[in-house]
């Protein structure tokens, strides 16, 4: 697996999230936003909505109904302004305004899931975070890196094989591929580690029954 991954590093450098933000509140208040939704999309909502409610304190004092209007464009936003609106307060009333650096903590917060905590540990928190979203799921799948479609027990076999300093990154990696390449209907052509998948393998018939170098249970 890390023979694979440092491929796909090398294929995609400098793999981050690529949603804008300053610190924990900030990520975990645009992940939020995110389900559903383009990162691209958030990253044009948040500008104006950190400016208007620039901590925890500000974003708990807000109700539901003041949130909807400014995050219409990111979908689902009645849900998601619940979310935002609870999160704050309980961040507010349980952590004295500070985002929790502990995974039982974030997932106790309204609207966190593990993907969002996960997020928020690793990209802002300096706390190892493997977030595993539906490109996680799709790549490491057709790798045969992973096997499943639950995304805690995903988290769990990548996690089990990776260095959890490299939790973060892997999975960056593997959503931007998930992104420009593995897509549902994948560039395999245009894949650093075509040769060693899975997928590609069983559509073209090429190996097929052959391990791969890094593929699950291989070298690598």
């Amino acid at each position: 697996m890390v023979g694979i991954l440092d491929l796909l590093s090398s294929q995609h450098p400098g793999a981050t999230t690529e949603l804008r933000f300053r610190n924990a509140y900030e990520l975990l208040v645009a992940t939020i936003l995110s389900a559903q939704c383009t990162d691209e999309r958030v990253n044009q909502v948040t500008p104006a909505l950190f400016a208007r409610y620039p901590d925890v304190a500000a974003l708990a004092a807000a109700t539901p109904e003041e949130l909807e209007p400014q995050i219409r464009s990111t979908g689902f936003f009645r849900s998601k302004s619940r979310s935002l609106a609870g999160m704050a307060r309980a961040v507010a009333a349980r952590h004295g305004g500070r985002i929790p650096a502990s995974m039982d903590e974030l997932v106790e917060l309204p609207g966190v899931g593990r993907k969002t905590a996960n997020v928020v540990l690793g990209h802002a928190l300096g706390v190892p975070g493997l977030p595993v979203d539906r490109h996680v799921l799709r790549v490491a799948n057709r790798l045969g890196i992973a096997r499943g479609d639950d995304p805690v027990r995903v988290e769990a076999q990548l996690g089990g094989a990776l260095p959890s300093a490299r939790w973060t990154s892997a999975s960056d990696t593997l959503i931007l591929h998930g992104r420009r390449i593995c897509k549902p209907r994948p560039l395999c052509d245009r894949c650093a580690v075509s040769e060693h998948c899975d997928f590609r393998a069983a559509a073209t018939g090429a190996g097929a029954g052959t391990p791969r170098r890094g593929a699950r249970g291989t070298p690598g």
